[in-house]
């Protein structure tokens, strides 16, 4: 026969358990909001390339220049440069997205992941062959899948076998000149 001391040991280690868990959902909520950044909807005011634009956010404050994070467009100067620009300017420009600001480059650009109409423009790009995946040491990146299935279908930039990353062809032939 238990004794009322182990019932009100289980209660009390119950009640801790249940303590813990609503912390633990607070730490993790806390990481969910940290790694996904500020969030706003803005109005795309203009594309300069493939992947950089800048915004008017619908709540006032200045303008902001912004690249999407996670792909890689080619330079304007680029073969397939002026192709990722307007693909990104038809999709995007004069409306309102949703920008969730993740972090900066070291050209202290916002790096931010994009969406219209709860659509990933990101994804649209690499899809349709506009640009490629952005890899990092050991990743693929967040788009590896979107660049394997435009390669499969070969999507854009992905129909030509000599197509150059943009990494490549700025250390090859340096910034494009501003226009």
């Amino acid at each position: 026969m238990r004794g009322p001391g182990r019932l009100h040991s289980r209660v009390a280690l119950l009640a801790l358990c249940a303590g813990l868990s609503g912390q633990l959902e607070a730490v993790a909520a806390t990481r969910e909001n940290e790694k996904s950044g500020v969030v706003y909807e803005a109005r795309v005011t203009r594309v300069f390339d493939g992947d950089t634009l800048w915004v008017k956010p619908l709540e006032g404050g200045r303008y902001r220049k912004l690249r999407l994070d996670g792909l890689d467009a080619p330079e304007i100067c680029q073969a397939g440069g002026r192709a990722a620009r307007d693909a990104l300017a038809a999709r995007v420009f004069q409306r309102v997205v949703t920008v969730n600001e993740r972090h900066r480059d070291h050209y202290g650009r916002a790096l931010v992941h994009l969406t219209h109409q709860g659509d990933d423009v990101g994804a649209w790009l690499v899809v349709r062959g506009h640009a490629w995946a952005y890899r990092w040491r050991y990743s693929e990146g967040a788009y590896a899948g979107q660049e394997s299935q435009a390669r499969a279908q070969k999507n854009g930039l992905f129909a030509d076998r000599d197509a150059e990353v943009p990494r490549d062809f700025r250390r090859r032939h340096g910034p494009c000149p501003l226009p």
